[in-house]
């Protein structure tokens, strides 16, 4: 069965990537560092981690099959998933491919270094309803696709 893994602290995308998973039969999984009431979802597995850095990353990653998907905002754990052959999607509906990772890690690696000299001040855009509804129909699109198989 494939997994939708979900790095779910903050992840403004929970409810819809569980639905979708549930659509086509995947299981979701969200796994975070904090509590989460397991009543607000019931149609998902929920996987509490000990604090730490990066403990769920390690968590997910570990977890990863083939096939599976990983819902994240986190470049660096999206490229763990694809290293594992994962599809790995961002809340915004970015799919991460492995073609275009490198040029998203460094992207990150230049943003964090203008944050640290002070050039810029790391505001993010604040999340819309067209990301929501690009996360839902590139989701939609990852499920449909026959899984990787490795």
């Amino acid at each position: 069965m494939i997994k939708v893994l979900i790095d779910a602290d903050a992840c403004p995308v929970k409810d819809e990537a569980i639905e979708v998973a549930g659509r086509y039969g995947a299981e979701a999984v969200l796994v975070s560092n904090g509590g989460m009431r397991p009543s607000r979802y019931p149609d998902a597995r929920i996987v509490t981690v000990p604090e730490g850095p990066d403990a769920a990353d390690d968590w997910i990653v570990e977890a990863i099959e083939a096939g599976d998907v990983v819902v994240t905002a986190d470049i660096p754990l999206a490229a763990r998933a694809l290293e594992k052959n994962a599809a790995a999607l961002g809340p915004t509906g970015r799919e991460f491919t492995p073609e275009s990772i490198g040029t998203a890690l460094s992207m990150r690696a230049f943003k964090q270094h203008l944050r640290e000299t002070g050039e810029s001040k790391g505001y993010n855009a604040s999340f819309t309803n067209a990301d929501r509804s690009r996360f839902l129909q590139s989701l939609d699109q990852i499920l449909r696709r026959p899984p990787a198989r490795n």
